[in-house]
């Protein structure tokens, strides 16, 4: 055993309450380096009379290491637990003290978990985990009402750049909600909609008010009615690590200087406020001058902030916020955030912006889930650069699923492009194929999947402002086959629930081989589904359940009797088989 290898604390991913009665623990050991791990757990009152020893499992793996877990249900809500390590014949035991190399006779040496208090256990809300959102960037999605345009409006479906305008608007989606609903999706997350003066929206003027190209308060109300009768939930998009030039607040600090009442309102570095060889005097987004970052320790802030957060909840009825540039703001102010939105609305879906290990605001007391980059980047790197192989990418992914508790993972928002970068099918260089690979295991992983506009029917683009054009509505330039490709997967993913679920398992992924095969269960399902990311054909042959299995996109059939599943995959191509019972998925 390489004990320098072997990891674990009691608390964040390493220990934690899944939920209010049940806790999950897990250590890390070397990858393939340890025969058997059992939890020895007990009541820390009642050790002798309690005691026992129960199972871990390999539940992810990387290029280093395995990850073990085991749930367990303490009956008095408080655990104290070691772990004995196997090696062949070789037992260690590893406790808070440190390697031991007999078993402890009590609990003393033992990790603690004190008691799960409900208080303290990270619940996100229960319908993102069953939520396939669509993004919608306002300015570009459909422009229903002319009579609200901007003076400079261009005709729809020109060529966009950083400050041209096309006129899109509430009334636009509330247009096409049909076609929403026919797509499959159940939850929309809107980029910004309040008053600001670029079509982006990023540089907030009024936080109460909808701008005025977008229509009213009214509108985006009826617009959030009319889609909770579809069933579709709204996320609306805060910007509050930084307003806009426009920004009454701002306005008069740069009349007023330090004088202003709210100078202490932003982080000035000196006064007045200027910008000095392109750097602004005062602290910003990056370093845009029309974008001053706020201060979010100062009370007058936070009381206007909060109280934003909490109007468009309350009064309007939305499910959530996607918080803008979230890794800025201090810890504090996103607590106090919490506490508002989620007493106005307890399941409210909080989703920060962050592109890196966000471990520090998944917690339970800040945010429910951030923008899920590194699943982005692992994904686009095996199936749309190639730059990894199947062994790689399973590694990348099984890296991910041992960050976090569990309760993370089901939440996280898993998106593979965004009004941030260059769109997805421009990412693959156009091959369709290796768009629907990507788009294939988003759509079948855990977590809550979304979709940039668009994408489903084929639109291209590159970085900002390239991936911000205008939706494509005429049926004849839309990407028919794509459309189709996207409803017939997400209907799976919501009628599967082996398709939402945590467990999922690599059957194949091996170094220099472009193809991957990984199993989906959950209620009685399993799934078998294989992806080839090699431009050459490729026949692989994975262990599985015996059955009859039926491809969900061919309807084709595959006897599998003595447990051996040979699948022929095609360059970029894939298979999506599903285990049967007398002729009927299995129940």
């Amino acid at each position: 055993m390489l004990l320098e290898a072997i990891y674990h604390r009691p608390k964040q991913n390493w220990c934690y309450a899944y939920d209010r009665e049940t806790l999950h623990i897990r250590i890390r050991t070397k990858r393939n380096d340890i025969d058997r791990i059992q939890a020895v757990v007990g009541d820390k009152y009642a050790w002798d009379q309690t005691v026992r020893k129960v199972p871990m499992r390999v539940f992810a793996s990387d290029e280093l290491f395995d990850y073990w877990e085991v749930a367990v249900k303490p009956p008095y809500r408080r655990l104290r637990y070691f772990f004995q390590l196997e090696e062949g014949r070789k037992k260690l035991w590893l406790t808070e003290k440190g390697f031991e190399k007999t078993q402890p006779a009590h609990s003393l040496e033992a990790f603690d978990y004190p008691f799960i208090n409900p208080i303290d256990v990270f619940e996100p809300p229960a319908w993102v985990k069953d939520a396939i959102f669509y993004q919608i960037f306002p300015e570009r999605f459909a422009n229903g009402d002319p009579s609200n345009d901007p003076a400079n409006v261009e005709p729809w479906g020109g060529t966009p750049t950083p400050s041209n305008f096309f006129g899109g608007d509430l009334q636009g989606v509330i247009d096409h909600l049909d076609y929403l609903e026919n797509l499959g999706i159940n939850a929309i997350y809107f980029c910004p909609i309040f008053e600001a003066t670029t079509n982006h929206k990023y540089d907030t003027q009024d936080y109460m008010q909808v701008d005025k190209h977008f229509g009213n308060n009214d509108k985006v109300k009826e617009l959030v009615e009319l889609c909770h009768k579809r069933g579709i939930r709204v996320l609306l998009d805060a910007v509050f690590n930084h307003a806009g030039a426009t920004f009454g607040p701002f306005l008069d600090a740069k009349e007023k200087g330090a004088d202003s009442e709210y100078a202490n309102w932003f982080h000035v570095r000196d006064w007045p406020l200027r910008v000095e060889n392109g750097i602004p005097t005062y602290d910003t987004f990056a370093f845009e001058p029309i974008m001053p970052k706020l201060n979010t320790e100062n009370e007058d802030v936070k009381k206007y902030l909060l109280g934003a957060a909490k109007y468009w909840i309350e009064e309007v009825g939305i499910d959530g916020w996607r918080l803008d540039v979230a890794n800025e703001v201090d810890h504090q102010f996103w607590r106090e955030f919490r506490q508002t939105v989620k007493s106005a609305k307890p399941d409210a879906y909080i989703l920060g912006e962050i592109w890196h290990d966000s471990m520090m605001w998944l917690q339970g007391d800040q945010f429910d889930a951030v923008m899920n980059y590194p699943f982005t980047n692992a994904v686009l790197d095996y199936a749309a650069f190639g730059k990894i192989d199947g062994l790689g990418f399973a590694n990348a992914i099984g890296k991910q699923l041992g960050a976090y508790p569990q309760q993370v993972g089901e939440a996280a928002f898993n998106l593979l492009d965004s009004h941030d970068t260059a769109r997805l099918l421009t990412l693959c260089n156009g091959n369709e194929r290796k768009m629907k690979l990507s788009a294939l295991f988003q759509l079948t992983y855990p977590g809550t999947p979304c979709i940039y506009y668009g994408d489903e029917v084929g639109m291209t683009g590159g970085h900002d402002p390239g991936c911000r054009k205008c939706m494509v509505w005429d049926e004849a330039e839309q990407n028919g086959d794509l459309l189709h490709f996207y409803r017939t997967l997400i209907a799976l993913r919501k009628n599967h629930a082996a398709l939402r679920s945590m467990d999922i398992r690599f059957l194949h992924a091996a170094a220099k081989d472009a193809a991957i095969v990984f199993e989906r269960l959950a209620s009685g399902e399993r799934f078998i589904i294989a992806m080839n990311a090699g431009g050459t054909a490729r026949k692989v042959t994975v262990t599985a359940a015996a059955g009859t299995y039926r491809n969900a996109f061919t309807g084709e059939t595959v006897e599998v009797k003595a447990k051996d599943l040979t699948l022929s995959l095609p360059e970029y191509g894939f298979a999506v088989l599903q285990l049967l019972e007398d002729g009927e998925p299995a129940k």
